[in-house]
């Protein structure tokens, strides 16, 4: 009788030789996929005794498992990835929050429960659903960062962006490098939440942590040192900075010089998709550098292609906490015209750039509705669309960039309002129709900004991150800015840690083919434009 392939001379089971072939399978099967003559299954029905692996012109694709753990500014999840001939599929197998602590003079994040929830999170996957998985990837907010000693220890629980320490900070940083050369190194955007504001404020305050760091990492950086042992900091990340050069892809240490900031806890720069080790603690699965900046991986997340009518003429909106809108380029974007209009150039993925405007996003609904719960009314995010839905239209606007302080939001709203001459707004669903309405506003006007500075016409705006599930706010969009919007996925970031990590394992070859394995897997929706005289009279009002 013929001998199964599992079996040795004796009869009994190779494993060692099972385990070679499903190495080698696993390293060739999206291009086993495309050929047609593969037979898709999952892991568990990959034994070679399975009939179809008898048959000579099947081969067995087994089903690989990344898990991304991505952190946003209101809360972190662990979701796996199940990808297998060229689709993905997506669970949330952990969720929880991400809650700042305030304490007296200082706004600091959590760090250690977030280290603790993602050990949770990998448990899960791990020993729960006794998953082998492929890989383990990190993504979260940008500018923050850690400060460790050179025993690697932590110095400080790193702050929040939103701390009080970084008000005032830029005028003296310019006071010392002008703006237009703050630009010219790093062609990021001036907002006072950027980590060179943060390492100023702690050099103007002689901070001892700064005088004594050995290393600084951000924060997908500093869980990636803490599952491997491995410190690199990861270029979509260190773009965020405002210390890193997206020309030359290296640190800007002349600026930091200038500054009298320590260059030498500067970690060295890898690209996404890099494999950095394995974890520490069993079952020590490889960990890979992924789009450490949330917005890096949701911009790899987003569906353009495939002939769904963008081309090349689409533009991007991450939209969550944060509204991150912008185009992807070969080569950074930096002359007077971009400082002017104060726009960013952050690296992405395969070394393009995310040339964009950071605008506040829905975290003014966030606040809004934390400030409404304090005071007994607790709506949930679908029913504030609904009683947006149903209130009086433009009856006011905002500039979403005027509120970076938390708490108190419908008070600061309504204390704008009366600033700018407006009846602030009645009711709470005025309240959340204004802060949706203006949005669209802003959204049509970083558009224009866009096209004018690049000169590319924008036909689509593709809308991704969990805001593309409002969809009152797609339609808003649509309508302002004539536009068509295509929406979704929702779980972009996470989405795009998965298929860098799976890049960088050699499964998937560049940008295009994780963007296919996109349009494959999601459900989108498309809205089209139906421009109106009311939206451009508010448009004109507001800019």
């Amino acid at each position: 009788m013929r001998r199964s392939l599992s079996q040795s001379a004796t009869g009994a089971v190779d494993w060692a030789a099972i385990q070679a072939t499903e190495r080698k399978v696993a390293h060739n099967k999206f291009r086993l996929a495309k050929s047609g003559l593969v037979q898709a299954c999952t892991r568990e029905s990959a034994c070679p005794s399975h009939p179809r692996f008898r048959a000579a012109y099947y081969t067995c694709v087994f089903m690989s498992h990344y898990l991304a753990i991505d952190l946003g500014a209101e809360s972190g999840r662990a979701l796996l990835g199940s990808l297998s001939g060229g689709k993905l599929s997506v669970e949330e197998l952990h969720r929880f929050p991400n809650t700042p602590v305030r304490v007296p003079g200082a706004l600091y994040w959590d760090i250690l429960r977030l280290w603790h929830e993602i050990q949770h999170g990998i448990a899960v996957a791990t020993r729960e659903r006794k998953l082998t998985l492929d890989g383990i990837g990190v993504d979260t907010w940008g500018v923050d960062c850690a400060l460790l000693g050179s025993d690697g220890l932590l110095l400080d629980n790193p702050r929040h962006y939103r701390d009080a320490r970084n008000n005032g900070v830029m005028e003296k940083l310019f006071e010392v490098v002008p703006r237009d050369q703050v630009f010219g190194y790093t062609g990021i955007q001036f907002i006072q939440i950027n980590t060179l504001y943060q390492l100023y404020s702690m050099r103007l305050s002689a901070a001892p942590a700064l005088g004594v760091a050995a290393r600084m990492l951000n924060i997908p950086d500093l869980f990636n040192y803490w599952l491997t042992g491995v410190a690199k900091s990861e270029t979509t990340i260190a773009s965020t900075t405002q210390f890193f050069n997206p020309e030359s892809m290296t640190w800007a240490t002349e600026l930091l010089q200038r500054l009298k900031i320590p260059t030498e806890m500067l970690c060295p720069i890898v690209p996404p998709g890099t494999l950095l080790g394995k974890t520490i603690e069993p079952p020590h699965t490889p960990v890979y550098a992924t789009a450490g900046h949330d917005t890096a991986a949701a911009v790899v997340a987003v569906p353009a292609g495939g002939g769904n009518g963008s081309g090349t003429n689409w533009c991007y909106i991450s939209s969550g906490t944060w509204s991150l809108m912008g185009l992807e380029l070969d080569r950074p974007v930096i002359d007077a015209h971009t400082l002017a209009a104060n726009y960013t150039n952050e690296v992405g993925v395969s070394g393009k750039i995310r040339f964009l405007k950071n605008i506040a996003g829905l975290w003014l609904l966030q606040e809004c509705r934390k400030a409404w719960i304090l005071e007994g009314t607790e709506y949930s995010y679908e029913h504030l669309t609904r009683l947006a839905s149903e209130a009086r239209p433009f009856s006011a606007a905002i500039d979403p960039d005027a509120f970076l302080e938390p708490g108190g939001m419908p008070a600061q709203i309504a204390a704008y309002c009366r600033s700018k001459g407006q009846a602030p707004p009645a009711t709470h669903g005025e309240f959340a129709r204004a802060i949706l309405e203006s949005l669209a506003l802003r959204y049509r006007n970083v558009l224009e900004n866009l096209e004018a500075l690049t000169g590319r016409k924008i036909d689509v705006i593709h809308i991704v991150g969990g805001g593309s599930r409002n969809t009152l706010l797609n339609r808003f969009v649509a309508d302002c800015t004539g536009r068509r919007v295509v929406a979704g996925p929702s779980e972009a970031t996470a989405i795009g840690n998965i298929l860098v990590q799976a890049m960088g394992a050699g499964e998937l070859a560049n940008l295009a083919e994780a963007r296919a394995v996109v349009r494959n897997s999601f459900e989108l929706t498309t809205v089209d434009p139906h421009p109106s005289p009311e939206w451009e009279r508010a448009y004109q009002r507001y800019f």
